[in-house]
């Protein structure tokens, strides 16, 4: 079997392997929003599967995630036109996230707080910012399972499974 084989199939097992564990466990903690962890998982892997960048990719979905709580404060609060309430508010708080997220490249990734705001927005953007509860802390925790757990965690077993197989 060649290298190529041997990558994909573990990499298959790897995936078939640990998401659903995440899927089956993060309800009985008290996370609903399981299904975020392998957004955020294909966003750390699209950046190479550095594990030296997963702590400022962690801090960028958790950025994101506190923005869209701001965002729909902001925009619950506004009483104007709700389509130009979200075109402003998106504007000005995409804006800064970018300039903020870019001035600070060592400590946050921006694209990971783009996608953790979007995730955000997605989830709670439908609700009363008083309906919200807990759901920022349970998507906070997928966001963080998803890049430790699900990004590092497949990596290194796929990893090591490659290093078991190519010894023998």
């Amino acid at each position: 079997m060649n290298e190529k084989t041997i990558s994909k199939l573990t990499l298959a097992l790897g995936i078939a392997l640990l998401p659903p564990i995440w899927a089956v466990l993060s309800p009985m903690v008290g996370i609903t929003t399981g299904a975020v962890a392998l957004i955020c998982a294909g966003l750390y892997v699209a950046n190479g599967n550095k594990a030296s960048d997963a702590l400022k990719i962690a801090i960028g979905f958790l950025c994101g995630d506190i923005w869209a709580v701001i965002a729909i404060f902001i925009m619950e609060k506004l009483s104007f036109n709700p389509n130009a309430e979200l075109y402003c508010t998106l504007f000005v708080m995409g804006g800064l996230a970018v300039l903020i997220g870019e001035s600070v490249p060592k400590f946050i990734f921006t694209p990971a707080w783009l996608c953790g705001w979007a995730i955000g927005l997605t989830i709670m953007g439908p609700m009363a910012i008083a309906d919200i509860g807990t759901l920022p802390l349970q998507i906070g925790a997928a966001m963080i399972a998803g890049v430790v757990y699900v990004g590092i965690g497949v990596d290194a077993f796929q990893k090591k499974l490659i290093s078991i197989i190519l010894k023998k």
